[in-house]
């Protein structure tokens, strides 16, 4: 791996300013971008561990065009397939985490609640339905809670995994490896930049999801800035 593919600043991200400098960066081709995203987003929700990989590389490639002052089609998402491999292979890992903790959660609220109806079959007083409902409750919020933060843990730590690999052309572990050092080395800033995205995601989730799809664009749009700060551009000599 040549180290200038891995070298990278630190303390050059201000959340804010990122923000903001993604926000005109994307500005007037607003709509293109948003199209961009909310395919993406979707082609690769819907098949998670295989295609969201190669729908992220896609949005990264096309936000770097941007960023180069070159024209950017539609159609330039599905470039994202140019990194099909490493793409998957990064996208397997990352989910490594989510499997380790979400699974013995889930198997552990099965197990409450078997165990829960066992005693109300034994017993049938409202008092024991009573508890097995509080219990399913707490069992369910602590799992959707533990899914949050492990999501937001992941998307800290290899926020720029994808994009290391469309624009440094790094192999899936490479990138994974290159990420964590980097955000370790600025991990407040990154840290307050996808806080503030999930807290834009958040309210736009009020507003029936179209909020969250809206912000989108400018969420990508910032962390491409913020990965372009610690990772400056190569120019061929």
């Amino acid at each position: 791996m040549d180290p200038n593919q891995t070298q990278f600043n630190v303390g050059v991200i201000q959340p804010v300013d990122c923000l903001q400098e993604g926000w005109a960066l994307i500005k007037e081709r607003y709509w293109l971008f948003f199209g961009i995203t909310a395919v993406g987003i979707l082609i690769g929700a819907a098949f998670a561990i295989i295609l969201m990989g190669p729908m992220m590389c896609g949005i990264y490639f096309c936000l770097f065009r941007r960023m180069r002052g070159e024209t950017v089609r539609f159609e330039e998402l599905f470039r994202g397939f140019d990194y099909f491999g490493q793409s998957v292979i990064a996208m397997l890992i990352q989910t490594i985490p989510i499997v380790v903790v979400i699974v013995p959660l889930y198997l552990v609220m099965m197990f409450g609640m078997f165990a829960s109806m066992g005693s109300l079959n034994n017993g049938g007083d409202s008092p024991a339905a009573g508890l097995f409902a509080a219990n399913m409750v707490m069992t369910f919020a602590l799992l959707v809670l533990m899914m949050v933060l492990v999501n937001l843990i992941i998307g800290v730590l290899f926020m720029f995994v994808f994009p290391l690999i469309v624009d440094r052309k790094l192999s899936g572990v490479e990138a994974l490896q290159t990420s964590l050092k980097a955000v370790w080395a600025n991990l407040g800033s990154v840290f307050l930049l996808i806080l503030i995205n999930v807290v834009l995601a958040g309210v736009g989730m009020l507003l029936c999801y179209v909020g969250a799809l809206l912000v989108l664009p400018i969420t990508f749009a910032a962390q491409a800035v913020a990965y372009r700060k610690v990772f400056p551009e190569i120019r061929a000599v």
